[in-house]
């Protein structure tokens, strides 16, 4: 594609970003999958040093940049270019590298540290590196808010435009409609908060033949996608043509893999669809967090939990895992979609999610607001999930570390997950407005799904501000209507 002037220079600039950045995506992939643990250390520096290489990059563009945003004429993807350029020169001018490699370096760590913590099930042994974490990362905010909310500065990193006040008017809405609807599901006793399949083991062969027959079902591209095991699902996009997930195995249970599959693979799809033209370029990923995350929760619940869907499942789940020939689709459908309140965000049913990520939410605030320390989040974590879903830990693996997210300095990004599955409400709802979701399943597939993503949200990558992208899209932003409906056209109807 040929860019005007000062655009043509900036990406000539950028590429060795580009090359810097991939290879800091393929050191990061390999941290959380086959790098021995002791090799933290060494891969901390690495990643810091090509930290500051970038930096050092960005801000040499600022002449680049600033001609660009002075330019007339400039079409979409030029802007868009422009755009995140800008912003990522303004967070390298605002957070200065010695923070940064800081940063790099405790998170690393913390990773490591996080990692035996859950393993032992003691938030003592994380809590030194969490407090580290917590106070580089409240110095990262203040630095980008300038004056302004420090939380809301990092909200911003991962869903440019995203702030506090929009979350409190999301969880505003959601809160009291999910309470209701979790309440007339369980008093109806449909779906069911149980399934003999649950305590069901499988052998790590099966699963993994499973997983591969899940992949094939959705489409998955053999030669520009992979899948590994980690501690923690994750999907890393390198390039269109090097897109990598993981997944997780337990002993028993085998929806949590699959669905953990199905999850990363929408991920995965966002990136494996974005225009060929945009590789390369400062917008040739997804857009945003939330925007992400719409994508992976769509495949996994809306798609991949449809009675529809788990009927073309079943043949593959019937000839990997032999136990399950005795329960027919609509039995897996019943399993696939248990309702109940539970201690695991990552197991959490559709009903709850959002309850599990209004409790990290508060939990951040407060921290940013320097209302509680970080030694009192067990207590408090099992206080409020008590109150929102009326359940207590057992321990802290099952408490305050189950997430890695915090240890890797993602504090102010569980929010999107929320803002993830109110944009898949939206899409759920628009796809809805031809024909029943149900028939579009049946009659198009997962063919007609990925040509309507495809062509409405995935081409784009980041041409579009994430607010702008709604808008072209749905005419509105962040509207939970979407999502309650489907809710209730789907558990209330069940």
């Amino acid at each position: 594609m040929k860019y005007n002037s000062p655009v043509n220079e900036l990406l000539e600039e950028y590429r060795p970003v580009w090359a810097l950045l991939y290879s800091s995506s393929v050191m990061r992939w390999d941290l959380e999958t086959y790098m021995p643990r002791a090799g933290a250390d060494a891969r901390g520096r690495a990643l810091a040093d090509i930290t500051m290489m970038v930096q050092s990059r960005i801000i040499s563009m600022k002449p680049l940049i600033e001609r660009g945003k002075a330019s007339k004429g400039l079409t979409d993807v030029e802007k868009g270019v422009v755009r995140v350029l800008g912003r990522r020169l303004n967070y390298y001018e605002r957070v200065p590298p010695t923070l940064i490699e800081e940063l790099q370096r405790t998170t690393t760590k913390s990773r490591i540290a996080w990692r035996e913590a859950k393993e032992k099930s003691d938030f003592k042994l994380f809590r030194p590196h969490l407090e580290k974490v917590l106070s580089l990362k409240m110095k990262e905010g203040e630095r980008l808010a300038g004056g302004g909310d420090p939380y809301d500065a990092l909200l911003d990193q991962g869903e440019e435009g995203l702030s506090s006040r929009d979350l409190d008017s999301i969880f505003g809405s959601l809160i009291p409609s999910l309470k209701k609807i979790l309440s007339k599901v369980l008093k109806n006793g449909e779906p069911p908060s149980s399934h003999k399949l649950e305590k069901s083991g499988y052998d790590e062969p099966s699963i993994i033949a499973a997983n591969a027959g899940v992949i094939q079902v959705l489409g998955m591209p053999n030669d520009r996608f992979r899948v590994d095991l980690s501690a923690h699902p994750f999907t890393s996009g390198m390039d269109v043509d090097d897109v990598r997930i993981t997944t997780r195995f337990k002993d028993r249970d085998f929806r949590t893999t699959l669905y953990a599959t199905i999850h990363e693979s929408g991920h995965a799809l966002y990136e494996l669809q974005v225009d060929r033209d945009l590789r390369s370029t400062p917008i040739g990923h997804g857009v945003s967090s939330g925007f992400h995350e719409s994508q992976s929760r769509f495949w996994e619940n809306m798609v991949g939990r449809s009675r529809e869907f788990v009927k073309k499942l079943t043949p593959v789940i019937h000839k990997m895992l032999e136990f399950t020939k005795r329960y027919d689709s609509d039995e897996l459908y019943r399993y696939a979609n248990l309702v109940r309140p539970s201690l695991i965000r990552v197991d959490a049913d559709e009903i709850t999610y959002n309850l599990h990520i209004a409790l990290r939410y508060r939990i951040e605030k407060l921290l940013f607001e320097e209302k509680v320390k970080v030694a009192e989040i067990p207590q408090i974590w099992s206080d409020t999930i008590e109150e929102l879903l009326g359940v207590k830990p057992k321990d802290d693996s099952t408490g305050s570390l189950q997430d890695i997210h915090w240890s890797s300095g993602g504090f102010a990004s569980f929010p999107n997950y929320t803002v993830g599955n109110v944009i898949a409400g939206m899409c759920w709802e628009a796809i809805s407005r031809k024909r029943e979701f149900s028939a579009v399943i049946n009659e198009g597939g997962v063919d007609e799904l990925k040509k309507w993503l495809g062509s409405n949200i995935h081409r784009y990558g980041g041409t579009y501000a994430p607010r702008e992208l709604q808008r072209r899209v749905f005419n509105k932003v962040n509207d939970t209507g979407g999502l309650i409906r489907y809710l209730e056209t789907k558990y209330l109807k069940f």
